[in-house]
C-alpha cells in the first residue's frame, strides 16, 4: 500500500502523518522510522499511535501470557527481520521488540502516543484473559462494578503503563495523551476525537492535542489523574 501511495505522489509529500489504531497502532511504533526514510528529507513526517501500546506485563495470575503469545507470533510470521535493529541488539530476547515499550527508546521520528491507561482491549483479552471463574466479568463490563481490590489491581496496571512511558515524558519531539477512560481506539470515533462532549485534558480534546503537537504550536504531555477522577470520560467501550 505504501508503495502504491508513493507511486501516486506521496514521494513528493511536504507533510505526512503515519497513524494507526490497535494493531495498526502497534505497527505505527514498529514502522515509524522506516516511513520517515521513504519520504523527502525536507518533509514534515510524524507518527501517531492510537491504542497500540501493548504492555509487557504479568496478567492477574502472575504469568507473562502476552509475552509468550508475542514470541510465538514473531516466530510464526517471521517478523524478526522487520523489527527495529537497534532494539534487537539491546534485548537478550529479540522478540521483546514486538512490544512498543522496548522499541520506543530507539524511535527517532516524532511520535504522538495516544492511549488509555485502562485500555479495555488489553484488560479484557490480556490482563484478565485467564479469569476462568468469571470473577472479573462485572468489573470488565463497567469499572463502577469493580471491587476495591480489583480497582487496586487496575491502578497497578495503570502505573505499569506510566512507568513504561516515563522516558517519553522528557523527549521534546514526542506528544502524549494518556487518559483514564475505559476505552480502546479513540481517534477513529468522533465522540472521543473532537465532539462537543469529547474526553478532555487541560481543556483540550484529543484532536486539539494532536494538532497542537503536529503543527508545533505547543508541547503536549497530557497524563490523566487515576480513575475515577476524569469526569469527561464517556461510557466504557468494551471489546
Amino acid at each position: 500500500m505504501i508503495d502504491d501511495l508513493l507511486a501516486k505522489g506521496m514521494d513528493k509529500a511536504e507533510k505526512a502523518l503515519l497513524s494507526g489504531c490497535s494493531a495498526g497502532g502497534l505497527a505505527t511504533y514498529l514502522h515509524c522510522d522506516n516511513f520517515r526514510e521513504l519520504l523527502p528529507s525536507t518533509a514534515t513526517v510524524k507518527c501517531h499511535a492510537d491504542a497500540g501500546f501493548f504492555l509487557d506485563v504479568k496478567d492477574i495470575s502472575g504469568i507473562h501470557y502476552i509475552r509468550s503469545f508475542y514470541k510465538s507470533t514473531v516466530t510464526l510470521q517471521g517478523v524478526l527481520k522487520n523489527l527495529p535493529k537497534a532494539c534487537i541488539s539491546s534485548q537478550s530476547d529479540p522478540a521483546q521488540c514486538f512490544f512498543p515499550q522496548y522499541v520506543l527508546p530507539y524511535i527517532q521520528t516524532p511520535i504522538f502516543i495516544l492511549n488509555s491507561a485502562y485500555d479495555t482491549w488489553q484488560i479484557n483479552h490480556i490482563f484478565t484473559q485467564d479469569d476462568y471463574d468469571g470473577h472479573w466479568n462485572y468489573c470488565k463490563q463497567n469499572p463502577v462494578n469493580c471491587t476495591s481490590s480489583q480497582l487496586e489491581i487496575l491502578q497497578g496496571y495503570r502505573m505499569e503503563m506510566l512507568n513504561a512511558l516515563e522516558n517519553s515524558k522528557h523527549c521534546g519531539t514526542r506528544g502524549m495523551f494518556i487518559n483514564s477512560c475505559f476505552l480502546h481506539c479513540q481517534s477513529e470515533y468522533q465522540e472521543t476525537w473532537f465532539a462537543s462532549n469529547s474526553t478532555m485534558m487541560n481543556n483540550k480534546t484529543i484532536a486539539q492535542a494532536v494538532g497542537d503537537w503536529y503543527f508545533d504550536r505547543s508541547i503536549v504531555k497530557e497524563v490523566d489523574c487515576p480513575y475515577p477522577c476524569d469526569k469527561t470520560c464517556p461510557e466504557p467501550m468494551i471489546f
